[in-house]
């Protein structure tokens, strides 16, 4: 399928009688911490130590995919690929269809497979989030399980594929799946469109109605692709964010040299975003013209903004969710870009809330 702003659009045709509209909130206390420069402590040990810290000014928006059915993003690229196989032909159903994913996919599968009525079956990491596992199941998926590593899923869902003859639907690398999840960046621009007619003031240039940037998650890249897809024809810059840890910043580091980086072991705590860049995704992302950018936050970094979201927004989300944000607050290589080009007036950011699928035990455990 050609990956262009009017796939996009005929996607979300397509799907939208099977997902929610998600809603696009402000937070008045999180644009005023990010438009605050940080301190020089923060800067220490880092290339920026000993410059004066950047002072960018901020107003976001943040699309709130965790209110998405099954909690996360997914479930449009999810529907949006059963329902093109539908169109193929009716053997899908009886065939039924396979995936790998740590849950969110992997939950949105099974929900797509359960409406549209075609077997299900799910391979996911031994260490996935219980509830993650359970939401799966409670769909009716068959969960067959995994190592963690991408290898691992792979060559599980080929034996099981063997036995099953089931279609392959990737969590990611597919062109139908990147259709759906780019839906995402359509809504986002109609929301934002219509919130700031009614409200100006929530603006930095209300006359204007057009986003300056949008940042989300990078995992296998299938939302960011989608996302630069749609804004590919637009004024609106894209970024992607990353986790840093033991090299979850496969993007970021790819683009720094030049190819794409196939393989990725880490236990982030953002587990979502565990999996390389797929092929696809890679050649949206890698081009200039498409995504303006990758950057990296560390695991600090990310509990700090995800405990900023839960207390000031009171919004529950995952890890995963809140990179972006995390790299507006304290990537000061982002920052300054945004000082630089937003100057006095600053940006309005479009920020992704991917997903929430985790629980009290989990939250719990990262803030003990």
């Amino acid at each position: 399928m050609d990956l262009s702003p009017a796939s996009i659009q005929e996607a979300y045709t397509l799907i939208t009688p099977h997902i929610h509209r998600t809603p696009l909130l402000t937070c008045s206390t999180l644009d005023t911490l990010a438009s605050t420069p940080q301190s020089v402590a923060d800067l220490a040990n880092t290339p920026f130590a000993g410059l004066e810290p950047a002072h960018p000014r901020f107003r976001f928006f943040f699309k709130c995919e965790n209110y998405q059915r099954i909690g996360a993003f997914k479930a449009r690229g999810a529907f949006h690929a059963l329902i093109r196989l539908l169109q193929g032909g009716e053997d899908v159903r009886t065939r039924g269809v396979i995936t790998h994913s740590s849950g969110n996919h992997a939950q949105a599968l099974a929900l797509a497979a359960k409406t549209l009525d075609i077997p299900a079956y799910v391979v996911m990491p031994e260490i996935s989030t219980p509830s993650k596992i359970a939401g799966t199941r409670a769909h009716g998926a068959t969960v067959v399980f995994s190592g963690s590593t991408s290898e691992e899923r792979e060559a599980v869902v080929r034996d099981l594929q063997a036995q099953t003859g089931a279609i392959l639907v990737p969590p990611y690398d597919d062109a139908n799946v990147i259709c759906g999840q780019g839906t995402t960046g359509l809504e986002m621009q109609a929301q934002y469109e219509a919130l700031v007619e009614q409200t100006p003031r929530l603006s930095v240039h209300p006359e204007q109605k057009v986003l300056d940037a949008v940042i989300t998650p990078i995992g296998g890249g299938g939302l960011n692709a989608g996302v630069a897809t749609y804004f590919s024809d637009k004024t609106t810059k894209v970024f992607g964010a990353e986790p840093s840890f033991e090299g979850a910043d496969d993007c970021r580091r790819g683009l720094e040299g030049g190819v794409r980086v196939e393989s990725v072991k880490t236990l982030t705590i953002a587990d979502g975003l565990r999996t390389p860049v797929g092929i696809l995704n890679w050649a949206v992302i890698s081009d200039p013209s498409k995504v303006a950018g990758v950057y990296a936050v560390t695991e600090e970094q990310i509990k700090a903004a995800m405990r900023l979201v839960l207390e000031r927004m009171k919004v529950v989300v995952e890890p995963s969710a809140v990179v972006g944000l995390a790299v507006c607050l304290f990537n000061e290589e982002f920052r300054r870009l945004v000082e630089k080009e937003g100057g006095d007036q600053g940006w309005d950011v479009g920020i992704v809330f991917s997903g929430g699928n985790t629980t009290v035990e989990a939250i719990g455990k990262l803030f003990t």
